[in-house]
């Protein structure tokens, strides 16, 4: 026992392992004399055995001094290690070469060392330094954790990143897990084997993990289509193997991964679609040399929008938002990966018109994205003076400003709660885009509005709020059974915001393909799953009700409203009622200055006069419907 916690606990003392790196040199050099003489070696080679030995093997000794090849830890042997030696052996056999060449040649025609043996000692050396390494460093392995007891790990993607992915897990938690299995799509590569494990197609991926004690199916394909993730994953979900995915290249520490860097796949990379196709070159002409502000831009969208719009070369973008730990928060992420450079931060209230106007004054913006707003249903329903304030007051002030200093664009990023309202967050935005769309009829600035549904990830999302409760114990709170929501990624999002704005002519909103609604209660019992836990088992599923001012089911469109195609798939443009500016401007004054009085239900009356299909649900409103 003392000899085995020697070698396999404590860490083998350097000098050891230099001498015994010695010892197999000695070896394979009387080795590759027995070979090359048949085991019947001439008295002629024997009298040259001290030069040779003296030359062979003091090269040896110097070169693994200056390499520092007994300095690694045998047990943790990698292929660094293995480079090392090769590369050692392999430049102490070309100078024994040279040696010959040399004494040949220039003083007494003689080979010191034979070709033979310096061929036939570099192969054994090598592959004894290296494959006895390997042996201890397997042997290791298998003390310290049997094999039986290691839990089996399958591999999609047989790849590049495949191999590294194994690699990894043999360095990293070789003592855990073993790799099983390889899956990958490529034919061509099923049925054959990779590191010693087997490559199976998707269709064997059923039986793996019946038949075996899988704890994690690793992702490493980068490129991987989310409904191919989706299937992959709920082929897993079924078992207890857990899902996990190897992060891009570009997040790898030093270049190398790690086994810790491998993360559960979340939630949101399994309702992402196929990757939006952006007309790139019309959106670098939209935003390339433009000074653009952004509002909103410590938000959710707001933030992504300035990370989408930098590599297009903007020459400044000017981020507002209020809220200042977040807008501090960005400012350094900004710092921090552009150097702040084109950014300029500005703390500020939409809804302050003088302050907003010593922005545009000071900073002359070309584009504006729109994209502060009150957004939390309930808390709207509960607050309407202040939806009313932030909602179409912040906007009308500045779409006033942006005619005034001659913006050339206005995008707006709107909701599909504006869509036949039930709620005063809805209605608010509605109040919004009617007047941006009737401002743009008269002005020279082109106002265009963007609607999408729920963005995964955002602050308010059922996402975030549903992992905590996960993290707490549960139980996971719905609203009501049958609630389903239209769901996109925050990148997603504002992709097609940029992509709107650039191909917007003035006056449209444009609504985005948010493909399939989703019922929030499958969505919950999946994010369940993915965290290894068994529903009403180790977490449940409560339901509250309704909020005030929510609906069962979010359109995208009203009844009367149509949509007519663009030239991206993604990107529809509604066909809604036209409003006369002067009109609406004057009802929507009326409105504004009714904040003062504080009265509720006077704001969400003058609301419904102006969206006639505002029809409150589920709150104390309904009375005046």
């Amino acid at each position: 026992m003392k000899t085995l916690d020697f070698l396999f606990v404590r860490n083998i003392p350097r000098w050891v392992i230099f001498f015994i790196d010695m010892g197999i040199c000695l070896f394979s050099l009387v080795l590759a004399y027995l070979v090359r003489f048949n085991f019947a070696i001439p008295q002629i080679a024997i009298n040259e055995f001290p030069l040779v030995f003296t030359i062979v093997l003091g090269t040896r000794a110097i070169s693994f001094y200056i390499s520092k090849t007994y300095q690694g830890i045998v047990k943790h042997t990698g292929a660094r290690d293995s480079q090392r030696i090769f590369i050692v052996t392999t430049a102490g056999s070309i100078f024994y070469v040279l040696i010959n060449i040399i004494t040949s040649n220039f003083i007494n025609g003689t080979f010191p060392v034979p070709f033979s043996i310096i061929i036939i000692d570099y192969m054994a050396a090598t592959f004894l330094m290296i494959s006895l390494r390997v042996m201890f460093k397997a042997i290791y392995f298998e003390l310290i954790n049997p094999n039986k007891e290691k839990r089996s790990v399958i591999i999609f993607g047989a790849g590049e990143s495949g191999i590294i992915t194994k690699r990894t897990l043999d360095r990293d938690a070789g003592t855990k897990y073993k790799v099983l299995a390889f899956i990958d799509d490529d034919k061509k590569k099923q049925g054959k084997m990779l590191e010693g494990s087997s490559i199976f197609g998707l269709d064997k991926l059923n039986e793996l993990l019946q038949n075996n004690n899988v704890a994690h199916l690793i992702i490493s394909t980068q490129n991987l289509l989310p409904a191919r993730k989706q299937q992959i994953v709920d082929i897993c979900l079924n078992y207890t193997a857990k899902v996990l995915t190897v992060p891009p290249v570009t997040n790898w520490i030093n270049g190398e991964l790690s086994f810790k860097q491998i993360k559960k796949v979340q939630i949101e990379e399994l309702l992402g679609r196929d990757p939006i196709l952006l007309d790139k070159v019309n959106i670098q002409k939209q935003l390339s040399g433009k000074i653009i502000l952004v509002t909103g831009a410590a938000g959710s969208i707001g933030s992504e929008i300035v990370r989408q719009i930098i590599p297009f070369h903007p020459k400044k973008i000017i981020l507002v938002d209020q809220a200042e730990s977040p807008l501090y928060d960005m400012e350094l992420e900004l710092y921090d990966k552009y150097n702040q450079q084109p950014c300029e931060v500005v703390i500020g209230d939409i809804r302050n018109k003088e302050r907003m106007e010593n922005v545009f004054k000071t900073f002359k913006p070309q584009i504006v994205f729109h994209a502060a707003a009150y957004k939390h249903v309930p808390m709207m329903e509960n607050n309407p003076s202040e939806s009313i304030l932030t909602n179409v007051l912040g906007t009308k002030t500045l779409a006033d400003l942006s005619v005034e200093y001659k913006v050339e664009k206005f995008v707006m990023v709107s909701t599909d709660k504006a869509v036949n309202p039930t709620n005063v967050m809805g209605a608010s935005k509605r109040i919004a885009e009617i007047y941006t769309q009737s401002l743009s009829k008269v002005s020279g600035t082109k106002f265009i509005t963007t609607r999408f549904g729920n963005v995964l990830g955002s602050s308010g999302s059922v996402i975030p709020r549903f992992r905590q409760q996960i993290e707490n114990g549960g139980p996971v709170t719905i609203t009501h059974p049958d609630i389903t929501r239209y769901f996109m990624t925050i990148p997603e999002a504002c992709q097609l915001v940029l992509e709107a704005g650039a191909m917007g002519a003035g006056c449209e909103i444009f609504i985005f393909d948010m493909g399939e609604s989703i019922k929030i209660v499958d969505l919950a019992k999946k994010m369940i799953k993915l965290s290894g836990l068994v529903l009403d088992k180790d977490i449940s599923i409560a339901y509250t009700g309704l909020r005030p001012g929510e609906k069962l089911y979010e359109e995208l469109l009203a009844d009367h409203e149509k949509t007519l195609p663009t030239h991206h798939q993604q990107i529809m443009t509604a066909q809604v009622k036209e409003y006369n500016f002067d009109e609406i401007t004057n009802t929507i004054n009326e409105l504004i200055a009714l904040f003062d009085k504080q009265d509720n239900k006077s704001i969400v009356k003058k609301m419904k006069l102006l969206v006639p299909e505002f029809k409150s649900n589920n709150s104390v409103y309904e009375a005046l419907d």
